[in-house]
């Protein structure tokens, strides 16, 4: 694979793919904005990390569910007309959101409804997302291409925490918040300037039935593969330890540290340049060790990464393990992909990719309640500290796995 990959074009010397990409960053650049600011606008009103904590599982939960019928559509409808159709929806809620918050209505209530439907949209945009990518690149550029992908979220996600932290210390999260519904509308007319994303045959939006047999497929692909199944779970694990610790971040950043709202976003931003490493890291990989000893090695670098970030009294001391750690994990989410783009029929990728959103997202509800419990009844600390252990203790299981440490296609 390795000779085979040296003299496949770069991913950029397609135009669609350049006006793809520059799509998605717009896009990202927006959804950096509103991850900082509604979580810490959630916090203000409430000073509750539990409640902090509901707001992203209004985001995480339904895109898990929905993702089984993005995915089933993506494979049958025009995928660029899908995805200009859900940043169009992402445009007008994040106009909502800003009017009401404006006038001075906006609630809480209203914020987690807003969340669940720019979770559906997203669930539907990244069922098309997944699915371009073999269409515009084929198969054995997709891991260059994820890795891409990653590297423009974390760029945004450098940029805008620090940006937009200052700016809600200073203005309050109007600014962000109009700021993502532009950056929506930008993303239509990119992705409207690329003549095809695919299929090549449109059959149309699927029955009840079919949408049920789509989902069955995915299940049936997913589990007979075992390589595949076992990095599902593992990810199930660590998404809901992971993020868990990620939801009560804020908390324990503003309890343990006294960090102010910039210096969050700073930390954040740090955050993001490991990140961003670890996604140009993945690109230029490629296949120079097999994959199940290269994810093996990320892995153990991660769990025992985030540790010393519980030790440490140190903000920045904090935030570069919490950078490094999260290089590690953005390599390992890359190769990951890339691994089932390779592996999964193309015509076949929307199906089981949402199968595989299901299982991967459906632990982070249920790590995000146990670790906001924790910090609100006991401390932020502590939950972070259980959240460490338990990632460090699944990714060492993940690494005795056969079925991961050996797979090398």
């Amino acid at each position: 694979m390795a000779s085979t990959s040296a003299i496949l074009p770069g991913i950029f010397a397609s135009r669609s793919f350049r006006q793809y990409y520059t799509g998605q960053a717009l896009s990202l650049i927006g959804d950096g904005l509103r991850t900082l600011a509604v979580p810490l606008l959630v916090y203000h009103l409430t000073g509750s990390a539990l409640s902090t904590g509901v707001s992203y599982i209004c985001e995480i939960a339904p895109f898990a569910f929905f993702g089984l019928i993005g995915g089933s559509l993506a494979d049958r409808l025009d995928r660029r007309a899908l995805m200009i159709g859900t940043d169009a929806a992402r445009c007008a809620i994040m106009c909502a959101f800003a009017l009401l918050y404006a006038t001075h209505t906006l609630t809480i209530p209203t914020i987690y409804g807003g969340l669940v439907l720019l979770s559906i949209c997203a669930a539907v945009f990244i069922g098309g997302q997944a699915s371009s990518i073999p269409y515009l690149l084929g198969r054995e550029r997709g891991t260059r291409a994820i890795a891409a992908l990653n590297a423009a979220e974390n760029t945004s996600n450098l940029i805008t925490p620090i940006v937009g932290g200052a700016i809600f210390s200073i203005f309050g999260p109007l600014p962000a918040l109009t700021a993502n519904a532009a950056t929506y509308l930008l993303s239509q007319l990119s992705l409207a300037r690329i003549p095809t994303l695919g299929p090549e045959n449109v059959s149309g939006i699927p029955s009840l039935r079919h949408v049920a047999d789509d989902v069955r497929l995915g299940f049936r692909i997913l589990f007979a593969d075992r390589a595949m199944r076992s990095l599902t779970f593992t990810s199930l694990l660590l998404n809901g330890i992971g993020f868990g610790g990620y939801s009560i971040l804020i908390p324990f950043l503003k309890r343990g540290f006294h960090a102010t709202d910039p210096q969050v976003g700073i930390f954040l931003g740090v955050s993001s340049i490991g990140a961003i490493c670890g996604s140009i890291f993945a690109g230029r990989f490629d296949a120079r060790w097999p994959f199940g000893r290269a994810l093996c090695v990320a892995l153990t670098l991660d769990a025992c990464l985030f540790v010393p970030v519980i030790l440490t009294r140190n903000l920045w001391v904090a935030g570069t393990f919490w950078g490094i750690a999260n290089a590690c994990a953005y390599f390992e989410i890359a190769q990951i992909v890339g691994f089932r783009l390779r592996i999964v029929p193309e015509q076949l990728v929307g199906r089981v990719f949402g199968v595989v959103r299901l299982f991967v997202l459906c632990g982070i509800a249920p790590g995000v309640l146990l670790f906001g419990y924790l910090a609100d009844r006991v401390s932020p600390h502590y939950a972070m500290t259980v959240s460490a252990f338990s990632y460090l203790t699944v990714a060492l299981l993940a690494i005795a796995n056969p079925s991961i440490r050996k797979e090398t296609r």
